[in-house]
Order: structure tokens, then sequence, then C-alpha cells
């Protein structure tokens, strides 16, 4: 694993004591070197640096070892159900510590949606069908546990599509929640990263939570493009993650009127995104 070293110049505004939430669907170490995983890890790493104070979310996929890793469940944390499509699924909590980043990483976990030994695809890459219940669910199941943790985040940034209806249900189905009425969201959007799409009853299963229909027509036709375009559009502003996005997401990145922070690249990003959560995202 690639590990970047940052220098910031003497003007740059820095993140002492902001609270920042990093929501992912892959961080490394746990999972392999991708795009989303290393800048999971290199931002919160910055920011922790700096002074800030930051919580890692990721899924706990079954095939990340618990046991090197060390993971283990919070009790105090665990034992509610988040109701999915009709059915209560048990949320289970674990954590983990990044060794010698001194930053704590939890684990979204459950026996039905996270036990198999796989992320997202089967073994002959084809996309698991309840892939977006798993998206439900992980959205659900973070806010919930940032609301135990009775934490009030200055900032959620959201990495990877699995991760990306976080700004949905944050600013639909939570908006009445206290703790995240000062949040900003920011979604770093990256290339494709599946064909086709998602279970086509995505649409009705997320309408169930009483959540507008006009806010999530996209979601009909549940492809890479449309559930992003929905991530997008519930957020506050907007990171391009990766150097080559598809034109249809240019073009709403573009109408969508949202501050956007262009391609960074692993050198360089530090002092730019530092810059962009203080002035385009805080402010």
């Amino acid at each position: 694993m690639r590990v970047f070293y940052f220098e910031f110049s003497k003007e740059t505004n820095f993140m002492k004591d902001k609270r920042i939430l990093y929501v992912s669907s892959e961080v490394v170490p746990y999972l392999p070197e991708t795009e989303i995983s290393s800048m999971s890890f290199e931002a919160p790493r910055m920011v922790n640096q700096q002074g800030g104070q930051i919580r890692i979310f990721m899924p706990r996929y079954g095939n990340i070892n618990e046991r090197r890793h060390q993971l283990h469940e919070v009790i105090r944390l665990s034992g509610i159900n988040l109701v999915i499509n009709d059915l209560d699924m048990p949320l289970i909590i674990k954590v983990a510590s990044i060794p010698k980043e001194r930053i704590q990483v939890y684990f979204i976990d459950n026996e039905d949606y996270f036990k198999r030994k796989a992320t997202l695809t089967d073994e002959e890459g084809n996309l698991f069908p309840d892939n977006d219940e798993r998206a439900i669910f992980f959205a659900k199941g973070v806010i919930e546990t940032v609301k135990k943790l009775n934490w009030a985040p200055d900032i959620i940034h959201v990495h990877g599509w699995l991760a990306s209806l976080l700004p949905l249900y944050l600013k639909e189905y939570y908006k009445d929640e206290p703790l995240f009425s000062e949040s900003k969201v920011v979604t770093s959007v990256y290339e494709q990263s599946f064909e086709g799409t998602l279970n086509k009853d995505m649409f009705d299963k997320v309408k169930f939570d009483n959540i507008d229909e006009q806010s999530i027509e996209a979601l009909k036709e549940p492809t890479y493009s449309s559930i992003m375009k929905v991530a997008i559009n519930h957020s506050d502003a907007i990171i391009e993650g990766s150097k080559d996005l598809s034109k249809d997401i240019k073009e709403h990145l573009k109408s969508a009127g949202k501050p956007i922070l262009d391609y960074k690249t692993p050198e360089d990003f530090a002092e730019p995104y530092t810059e962009f959560y203080n002035s385009s995202v805080l402010n």
C-alpha cells in the first residue's frame, strides 16, 4: 500500500477540531487498493494529521479478515433492527483501528447482507441481486450508529456507489434529525463501477421509506449513472474522484449548481481538499 506524505503551505486553513465522517464502500487496508479504497484512507489520514476528528464507516464484507485486522463487535452500538423493504434486519457494529494512524473504522454488518465471502459481485462477476438493499441498509446503519455515538459531523464525505444513498437518506428520511442539522455532505464521484442495473425494484424499496418520488425518479432505472445523479442532487458539494467521468455524469454535474472540485492526483490532493472543505463546503 502506497502512503503519501503531505506538506502544507503556511496559508493553508487547517482542519483542527473539525469533525469529518467518511462513509465509503471500500477502504484500504481492509480491501485491495483501488482509486476509491485508497482515497478513502488518504483523505481521512490527511485530515487526522491536521488535527481533525475522524470517523470512517464501511461495510463489513465477508472477505475482510477479522482476525488479521482485529475487528471486534461493539455491543453498545449493535442490537437495533433496521427496516428494509418491510423486513426487520439486525444491525451489528464492529470496529478496528488502522495501524499507526490512530483512526477508528466502524464496520456495518448483517448476516444476510454481508456474511458472503465477496464484496459486490459473485464469482462470475455478476452483481448481487440484493445490492440495492445492502446500500439502503448501509446508509441507514451509518446514520443510526452516528446518532448512537451522538457525534455531530461538520462534513460527511461519501465514496463509492454502495455508499451513495447516504446523501438521499440524510436529506430526506433523516431531514428532521437535529444531530445533522449543520452537517454538509460531500460526494466523491468516480468513474463507472458497474454495467447494467441494480435490482429493478430498488425504486419501490426506497419509496417504501416515504421518500419523495420525484427525488428518486432516476432510480426507476438503477444504473450506476442514475444512482450517482441522486447522490449529486442531495449533496452540498462534489469532488471529481476520477480523471475520466462519463459524459452523462459530467453534464449532470454542470447542471447541478453545486461547488465542484475537479480531479486531483493522490500525490497532489491534500491542499486542494483542505481548501475545498474550508472555503466551499463549510462556508
